[in-house]
């Protein structure tokens, strides 16, 4: 009997490992939240004022995070010629800080279509927002 159930046991085991297989592809395509590090440091346009904000990119696919990783040099010069000068009234709100991450996606996605396409990038966040 023991022998019975030990070769039903061995006949079963490559089943096993097939299954989980399955469930890795169902998980669906990778994605990865991109930290735009360091941080940015802006110059404001009023005497003695600055903007440090931390920016995360939401990614989906494996290629185009690479492709996102890729181009992060030229992202960052963009999102700095955008935030640098903004004025510290324009920054006070959420409503006017939700719009600016809205500029921002734009700018993101606007710029990857330059030199690729933006496909996969999918969203931008401020994890960090100081006015000062």
């Amino acid at each position: 009997m023991q022998k019975v159930i030990l070769l039903a046991a061995l006949l079963l085991l490559p089943m096993l490992g097939f299954a989980g297989d399955d469930k890795a592809e169902e998980a669906g395509p990778v994605i990865e939240y991109i930290d735009m590090q360091p941080k940015f440091t802006v110059n404001l346009a009023e005497p003695k004022k600055y903007l440090l904000v931390n920016v995360q990119l939401l990614v989906e696919g494996a290629e185009s995070v690479e492709k996102v990783k890729k181009h992060l040099p030229m992202l960052r010069h963009e999102l700095i010629m955008m935030l640098s000068g903004m004025h510290v009234a324009d920054l006070q709100t959420m409503e006017q800080r939700e719009a600016l991450r809205a500029k921002t996606k734009e700018l993101i996605a606007t710029s990857l279509g330059k030199v690729e396409n933006s496909d996969g990038f999918r969203d931008v966040f401020f994890s960090e927002f100081l006015v000062n």
